[in-house]
């Protein structure tokens, strides 16, 4: 009796879990079967959605189909009638243009007639002329006789009466002639279309035109002969120039000074029976000049560097005080050594200095010798580095070797420090001396060709010839001053200015050349050239210039047009 509760218990216990477990497995059936019905539900969703979809992009590649179709028939019709309109205008220009060639057909034939017409007029007139000459000559005649002739005054009465008469003929004659000569003059101008005293216009400007042209046909003759006698004169011109300068060309370039304490001195200088002066020479290679000039000796001579070996030695002998012929070669040969390692060094850096290798001893030496020679006031080694630079960079913007450049530019004037007597330019003693120390051939062109006297032959030769004239002619670089340059510079466009017609005024070149832009409404070509001559004319009468001023005048003519 006391279990039987228990058992209830436990069995409802049980019961409870059974129930909960078989719950659970039931609840758990009906959801996958729900979750499967979800998931078959959406893919036919799914599956339907995709067909409309099909469905709605085929209908619309359709309709943008047909869209594009007709968009590209009208296109294509309104190409059709472009290329239709465009026909017609085409048509309508060719027969336009054969209008205009008959016009100008039936205007030539109207000029002949116009040219024929005039020449009769011009017959009728002298006819007319003569005629008139005629009637005044037996007037005169009439006259005469009425004036002999007293006794036979019927006679002459009834000839003055015919005379009368003729005259009466000849008037009608005269008045119908000069109808019909302007009859002619306005059958004329009704042809071609302009008066008379317009044709004589023409006729004297188409004179005028022809005479200019006989002008400026024989300045031209005149300039080619010019031309071909040019060298001829240019020698004369150059040869009176350099007697002219040589003398004081030769003082300034030849002379060296020395400084002594004392006149004293000078006795010393020269040596019992001038032994130290023969002896300073003889080492040397200068010439010694003691003259009255107080505390001074000048040395002479043509080479730069023996020179500047006998100015030191001088010095140094001078400063020492002993002075006789065994110390004198004794401090000329110390010196002498000492000059030429510094030109040697000098060489060497300014091949350092412009990054050059591979130079021959010789070319160095030679370029160290630069330093010692001095071309209208610049130093030629400082001038040949220069050109060394602006030939590199002239070569680097032309894509061209900047190597060869700078090794050309400064070996261009090595041919003005050669020892001994030149035969040759030094442009072509420079070439002989690249080509003997194996320089590439562009170099040692460029060398030989950068005063033209050889054929330039390689694109180096003209950059370095450019680059010697843009050193050597900018301001300040030789004796000319930059404030006398500027003056020279503003008078030399000033005066081309004045000049009718002109507009502007460019001088270039550092004055070698004065560019003139004129106005081509109020200059013609043939007075552009008389101008050209005028303005050179100017320029030798009022100013002063070294070497010769190019003169070039610009006549421009420029068309604009806007596309819009």
């Amino acid at each position: 009796m006391l279990l039987s509760p228990l058992l209830l218990a436990a069995a409802i216990l049980v019961a409870l879990g059974v129930g909960v477990v078989l719950g659970r497995w039931l609840w758990t059936g009906q959801a996958g079967r729900r979750l499967e019905e979800a998931a078959r539900e959406a893919e036919a969703v799914i599956e339907q959605a995709q067909q409309e979809a099909d469905t709605f992009r085929q209908q619309h590649v359709v309709a943008a189909r047909e869209t594009l179709e007709t968009e590209r028939r009208r296109l294509d019709e309104q190409t059709a009638d472009r290329q239709a309109k465009h026909q017609r205008i085409r048509q309508k220009l060719d027969a336009r243009q054969e209008k205009l060639a008959r016009r100008a057909k039936r205007s030539a034939k109207r000029e002949a007639a116009a040219k024929k017409a005039l020449d009769a007029v011009e017959a009728l007139q002298l006819e007319a002329e003569r005629r008139r000459a005629e009637a005044e000559e037996l007037r005169a005649s009439v006259q005469k006789l009425a004036g002999a002739v007293g006794s036979r005054q019927q006679a002459l009465a009834s000839r003055e009466q015919d005379v009368d008469e003729l005259e009466e003929t000849l008037a009608a004659k005269h008045d119908r002639l000069d109808r019909l000569i302007g009859d002619h003059i306005r059958k004329l101008e009704s042809v071609t279309g302009i008066s008379k005293q317009e044709a004589l216009e023409r006729l004297v400007e188409e004179l005028e035109n022809e005479a200019k042209l006989e002008a400026a046909a024989a300045i031209k003759e005149i300039r080619d002969e010019a031309r071909m006698t040019a060298n001829r004169e240019a020698r004369k011109v150059v040869l009176t120039a350099i007697q002219r300068t040589a003398a004081n060309h030769a003082v300034e370039h030849t002379v060296s000074l020395v400084q002594i304490q004392s006149d004293d001195m000078k006795g010393r200088i020269i040596g019992r029976e001038g032994r130290n002066i023969r002896a300073f020479e003889a080492a040397t290679g200068v010439e010694v000049i003691v003259d009255e000039t107080p505390e001074a000796v000048l040395l002479s001579g043509f080479d730069p560097v023996r020179r500047e070996i006998a100015r030191l030695s001088m010095v140094r002998l001078v400063q020492d005080g002993r002075i006789h012929p065994a110390r004198i070669e004794e401090v000329v040969d110390k010196t002498r050594g000492e000059i030429e390692d510094e030109v040697i060094e000098a060489g060497e850096e300014a091949a350092i200095k412009l990054g050059l290798h591979g130079l021959h001893a010789e070319l160095i030496r030679l370029v160290g010798r630069m330093k010692y020679r001095f071309s209208y006031g610049q130093n030629l080694l400082a001038h040949s580095i220069e050109v060394a630079q602006l030939a590199s960079l002239m070569a680097a913007e032309l894509d061209l070797d900047p190597r060869k450049a700078r090794r050309a530019g400064l070996l261009h004037d090595i041919g003005k420090v050669v020892e001994g007597e030149l035969e040759s330019p030094h442009a072509i003693v420079g070439m002989e001396l690249a080509q003997r120390y194996k320089e590439h051939p562009e170099v040692c062109n460029a060398v030989g060709a950068h005063h033209d006297e050889i054929e330039m032959t390689t694109p180096l030769a003209p950059i370095v010839q450019a680059a010697d004239a843009i050193s050597g002619a900018r301001p300040g670089a030789r004796r000319e001053g930059l404030d006398h340059y500027i003056q020279r510079i503003k008078a030399l466009e000033d005066l081309a200015a004045d000049f009718d017609g002109v507009q502007r005024t460019y001088a270039i070149q550092a004055g070698r050349e004065v560019r003139v832009i004129v106005n081509h409404d109020l200059v013609s070509d043939a007075r552009a050239d008389q101008m050209a001559r005028d303005i050179s004319k100017k320029i030798e009468h009022d100013l002063h210039y070294p070497g010769q001023v190019k003169v070039t005048v610009i006549r421009e003519v420029r068309s604009i047009a806007y596309a819009k």
